[in-house]
């Protein structure tokens, strides 16, 4: 595996020049989700016989961040996160400084945000300019790594749908993979933010999980958000949303795919989780 720091060395060790490649975006503090994603763009790679193999980014994006305190507490792990990296099959692994992603003196453009980053109302709401800045650092990295595939985690649906408009809308030859969500032991879904909660707040964050599968018996979006708020309630979780919409628009659901999504502090400690909804009883 080849460990670069600037965009300039990046381009000089592919082989290819770019397009052979599959890419995993990361923010470092890695995790087994994050080696999940790993491993599934190294497979591609090889079946796709990709000569540069998966490229991972680690970056802590500053314009991401609501609140500069959060950026300030973000975890670094960069051994760690290296050793991660190796172990799920990376080729290589573009780990810039701040300066290398926003040169200095160069202004680069926010790309225009697509609708759904704007229009549900959710992430969107909790977090403002928050997929500006999400688009801004994901349009340089493409630029940068030029991949053919670039996969990102289910956990964080609304950015997965965000990224794939955003291309779309750029008309970048980029296959967006979302893969599935993992979880610890007992259902919780892997975050780095995990490590921020205390052992009683991780067992009752447990019950964001347990929501989201309880919707499967409900037969209507408007039964199943009031089970999630519900349950949420019981262990005392400070919900700031639990709603059924679109899977792809994220607005009112129709007849189209369906996704059920928490937002949720457990403490001080902000949790998303989400799973695929429909219907009980429909096939």
């Amino acid at each position: 595996m080849i460990v670069v720091t600037t965009a300039r060395d990046l381009v000089r060790v592919m082989v290819s020049g770019g397009r052979l490649c599959t890419f995993v975006p990361t923010m470092g503090a890695l995790h087994e989700g994050h080696a999940s994603l790993v491993t599934r763009a190294a497979e591609i790679a090889k079946q796709r016989d990709l000569t540069d193999g998966c490229v991972v980014s680690i970056f802590v994006n500053p314009t991401q961040f609501n609140e500069k305190a959060d950026f300030d507490r973000y975890p670094r792990t960069v051994d760690a996160d290296l050793a991660l990296c190796e172990r799920a099959g990376a080729s290589i692994v573009y780990a810039p400084a701040v300066g290398d992603v926003y040169p200095a003196g160069e202004q680069l453009a926010v790309p225009e945000v697509p609708a759904v980053a704007t229009q549900p109302k959710l992430e969107d709401a909790h977090r403002p300019g928050h997929f500006g800045g999400v688009c801004q650092v994901v349009k340089r990295l493409f630029d940068v790594v030029r991949p053919q595939v670039a996969v990102f985690g289910e956990k964080d649906w609304q950015q997965l749908q965000v990224i794939r408009a955003m291309t779309q809308q750029l008309r970048y030859p980029i296959e967006v993979v979302g893969a599935a969500t993992v979880r610890e032991k007992g259902g919780l879904a892997m975050s780095s933010r995990n490590r921020f909660l205390s052992e009683e707040d991780r067992n009752r964050a447990m019950a964001i999980s347990e929501a989201l599968c309880e919707t499967w018996s409900t037969a209507t979006p408007t039964e199943a958000e009031a089970v999630m708020r519900q349950i949420l309630a019981v262990h005392q979780i400070e919900t700031e949303y639990a709603v059924v919409r679109d899977a792809i628009s994220l607005v009112a659901p129709g007849a189209g795919p369906m996704r059920a999504l928490i937002a949720a502090r457990v403490g001080s400690v902000r949790l998303i989780d989400n799973v695929a909804w429909r219907p009980a009883g429909t096939v």
